[in-house]
């Protein structure tokens, strides 16, 4: 498959891999802090099996087969490790790389991620079945696709596999959690689709919430991001730019 990908900014250290959301692309994910985080690093984003100007196949969508695209991209570009920053659906193939393929993350950042479906709000994907690709029409997502996309015309098959996949998300355990060696920052908007009870479950889970004054500072970070909702986490780029760049620059 031809995966489509950008490459921003300048730097020899491990490059940035930036993972859109569902639906999404480059633009409407990472348009606004793509820029800025590729005044310091090299960055390299991507857009999965029918998203963007990647074309779809065949086969249906899974977080696996992202992840899997993700390093055969990275493999085809001479990259053994990079850090991942993924959002929303990004997050969880970010996730997913790095509980399966830990050799080949330095750092995780996850916006928006949530380890099990009990992590997101109840009901949240109530009736998503129902969901017909109009209905989406003229959204920022929709408007992006038509003027990117290869083939205008798959927005529908595109919503439908999402459908799918929706329908039978991937979980980790506790334990899995727990044994990822990634210094990791988990995101959160304080309106998200993920509970904030979730976030710092995760973010325990990793290392962090203990008392820094103490015991010193632990791998893991949280920001919750005020005034936020999950569509409106990659607007936040004034925010999370400055953030991303101190956790990416510690190691």
């Amino acid at each position: 498959m031809d995966i489509y990908h950008e490459e921003h900014g300048i730097g020899e250290g491990r490059p940035l891999v930036l993972i859109h959301g569902a639906l999404s692309g480059i633009d409407s994910s990472f348009g606004a802090i793509l820029p800025l985080l590729a005044k310091n690093r090299r960055v390299i984003a991507v857009e999965l099996q029918a998203h963007g100007r990647t074309p779809d196949t065949d086969r249906p969508f899974t977080i696996e087969h992202f992840a899997a695209d993700v390093l055969e991209l990275l493999d085809r570009l001479d990259v053994e490790r990079a850090d991942l920053l993924g959002w929303s659906m990004g997050a969880s193939v970010a996730l997913r790389i790095g509980t399966d393929h830990a050799h080949r993350v330095g750092r995780l950042v996850l916006a928006s991620v949530s380890f099990e479906l009990a992590g997101a709000h109840p009901g949240l994907l109530d009736g998503i079945q129902d969901l017909q690709p109009e209905h989406l029409h003229g959204s920022e997502f929709h408007e992006e696709y038509l003027r990117a996309a290869p083939d205008p015309s798959g927005w529908a098959g595109l919503v439908n596999k999402m459908k799918v996949l929706d329908a039978a998300l991937p979980e980790w355990t506790r334990e899995q959690i727990s044994a990822i060696t990634a210094p990791t920052m988990i995101v959160l908007a304080d309106s998200d689709m993920v509970t904030p009870e979730h976030a710092v479950e995760m973010f325990r889970l990793l290392g962090g919430g203990v008392v820094g004054d103490l015991v010193g500072l632990p791998d893991s970070r949280l920001a919750v991001l005020p005034g936020t909702m999950h569509t409106t986490v990659p607007h936040r780029a004034d925010w999370l730019a400055p953030m991303v760049d101190e956790f990416l620059d510690e190691g």
